[in-house]
């Protein structure tokens, strides 16, 4: 079994495949004071609770942005799955040709997520991942990693706007029936929502004009992406398990090499 993981600043997923299928997947928060006993005793559990045992895991491929972590983590898996996890970044081959100034500050989910979308869909494409921050990035015909935009995620979006007025409530990310709200929960959900798919759109059309190209895909992923994916024409395909695919191709690239 070959389990990938996306360590992300929110939520740490996991990824697991047998004979090349996604069979399931696990999501924890992001806790920089757990130890590799605390990781390694949930992902045993976890385990345990799908019909599988450590022992079962052959190998473990990451891709992390929260480098604070990442020795607990990587321990947990040497000490309780006897393996020595591969850490996407320099060495190890993807695919990707990235093009921008000092290409090693690019984010490993960032190219992870353009490894999935463009041997999985082609390109040239844009793809976004609604995450902690949305990126959306540009991927040409020829596999290159143009560069892209970053801005604030729906989460924080929301977050910040209960957290610095006084009299604005927390609210769930969902989408009212009308934009004229009556109440400021449905006031708040209409502005953050609404104005969302709006910033995404624009983006989505900027991108398109600059790069020279209309018909471009567009592939979206991240856990409240597919809010907005469902509300917008503009996005093609929205696809949860791509950081999982991308990262997938990134070990078969480097296991055949």
């Amino acid at each position: 079994m070959l389990v990938v993981v996306d360590i992300g600043n929110t939520n740490i997923t996991m990824g697991f495949y047998k004979d090349d299928k996604l069979i399931d997947n696990y999501r924890l928060t992001t806790k920089f004071q757990r130890t590799s006993d605390e990781y390694g005793v949930m992902i045993a559990s976890y385990m345990n609770a799908i019909g599988y045992k450590m022992a079962d895991i052959e190998d473990v491929i990451i891709s992390s942005v929260v480098p604070k972590i990442n020795y607990s983590f990587s321990s947990s898996i040497i000490k309780y799955a006897h393996v020595t996890p591969t850490f996407v970044g320099p060495g190890v081959k993807t695919g990707i040709s990235v093009k921008i100034e000092h290409p090693s500050s690019l984010g490993a989910d960032r190219l992870v997520d353009a490894v999935g979308a463009y041997y999985t869909y082609g390109g040239p494409c844009i793809v976004i991942d609604f995450g902690t921050a949305t990126t959306y990035d540009v991927v040409s015909e020829k596999g290159e990693f143009l560069g892209g935009a970053t801005s604030a995620g729906i989460g924080i979006t929301a977050g910040v706007l209960s957290s610095m007025a006084a009299q604005l409530p927390e609210i769930e990310i969902f989408k009212p029936d009308r934009i004229i709200a009556k109440n400021t929960v449905k006031s708040m959900q209409a502005g953050v929502v609404f104005g969302y798919i709006g910033q995404t759109e624009y983006i989505i059309k900027q991108i398109k004009e600059e790069y020279g190209d209309p018909h471009m895909k567009v592939i979206s992923t991240g856990g409240l992406g597919k809010i907005i994916a469902h509300e917008t024409d503009l996005i093609d395909i929205y696809d949860p398990d791509l950081t999982f695919k991308g990262l997938k191709i990134i070990y078969d690239k480097n296991k055949k090499s």
